[in-house]
């Protein structure tokens, strides 16, 4: 082992300790319900109007050329947030995060600093915050302390009665320099760290891909068009990151006290990994537990692009399984896991199972590559 890695796991275990202590105590004074505990990530259309012209505040639209409807938000800059992103020919990795270096030469390319309030939107079509939370992670990963994510994005914008601009500003390029004593290095997990730590009763790992997906009944490609492994990283629990919205019309953020109940049994005492097929669904995951408060959380960003490659030794399961029995600190409900029926191999048909906890490798293990 390197002493880069070794410094790595060195340090990663304090952090954690410590982030767990700081969760623990802000969920116990959260109540059961009300505003979220990291309110400060997530504004409303009505917010944003009120301080449109605040000094410090940029806004920005993260969308696509094949999503961008050629309007915008008055005084945004447009910044798709690919930008942050490129294709790994050599490690037949698709999509894959640039890195903290690249992330801070797009930064200042765009015009924006280190002590600026990033506001970050997308839009309904464009998955409702779920392309916007990429860029609130990568900012989150260089120690950005201000930024946050427009509920609704240019479509509650627009709901709200109020008036779009057709044309994105432009800002003079500026130096984006984050301090490496600030960055948090430790919220991007890559295929080995989350290896090492299938089963570890101190993580637990969420999959907010779909359901089809989860299971093993619908895969995807690799960077040269061969098929990925089916199924799910083994001990993973699904959460779609679709049910984290009020209803995919609006794909507004539901209210703390009802994703309190979709999280029901994730434990608070235990680090997060959250992944999904290439990072960016994921991110959204990884977006609602910081705004939930939980941490600490981190993203395995190259996902399934990574884990499902079948030349790779990386096992998977297909066995359907549920969060703990532990609740979120301060619930008063206990959680419970329902048994389905799902498939135990692939092509083997179904079969009746209990589900297992988050963290407990007992059955539904398949070794696939390596």
């Amino acid at each position: 082992m390197n002493r880069k890695n070794s410094a790595r796991h060195i340090i990663i275990p304090i952090i954690l300790l410590s982030a767990l202590v700081w969760s623990l105590s802000q969920a116990l004074g959260s109540g059961s319900g009300g505003a979220y505990p990291n309110a400060r990530f997530i504004v409303s259309a009505d917010w944003l109007k009120q301080h449109l012209a605040d000094e410090g505040l940029v806004i920005v639209d993260v969308r696509g050329d094949k999503y961008f409807d050629g309007t915008v938000i008055p005084g945004a800059v447009r910044l798709p947030w690919s930008e942050f992103r490129y294709d790994d020919i050599d490690e037949n990795l698709g999509e894959k995060f640039a890195g903290p270096d690249k992330a801070q030469q797009v930064l200042g390319k765009y015009g924006i600093t280190r002590s600026d309030t990033v506001l970050l939107y997308d839009s309904v079509e464009r998955d409702g915050g779920a392309t916007a939370s990429y860029i609130f992670w990568v900012l989150d990963l260089l120690g950005h302390e201000r930024m946050m994510l427009l509920d609704g994005g240019i479509d509650g914008w627009r709901a709200a009665g109020f008036e779009t601009a057709k044309a994105p500003i432009r800002r003079d390029p500026v130096l984006y320099q984050a301090p490496s004593g600030e960055m948090k290095p430790w919220v991007l997990a890559d295929g080995e760290f989350v290896y090492r730590r299938l089963g570890d009763p101190m993580y637990q790992i969420i999959d907010v891909r779909s359901r089809e997906e989860y299971i093993g009944e619908k895969g995807s490609l690799d960077l040269r068009g061969e098929p990925l492994k089916l199924g799910h990283i083994p001990t993973a629990v699904n959460v779609d990151y679709r049910l984290n919205w009020v209803d995919e019309e609006h794909k507004k953020l539901k209210p703390y006290a009802d994703l309190r109940k979709l999280y029901r049994g994730l434990d608070s005492n235990r680090a997060v990994i959250v992944y999904c097929d290439s990072g960016r669904r994921g991110s959204f995951g990884y977006f609602v537990m910081r705004v939930m408060g939980i941490q600490p959380v981190m993203s395995y960003e190259a996902s399934w692009k990574e884990w499902g490659v079948p030349d790779r030794f990386y096992p998977v399961e297909l066995v359907e399984r549920r969060f703990g029995s532990d609740t979120l600190p301060g619930a008063s409900e206990t959680a419970v896991g329902e048994g389905r029926r799902v498939r135990s191999e692939a092509g083997s048909g179904d079969a009746d199972s209990r589900l297992p906890a988050s963290g407990s490798p007992k059955g539904g293990y398949v070794s696939c590559g390596g």
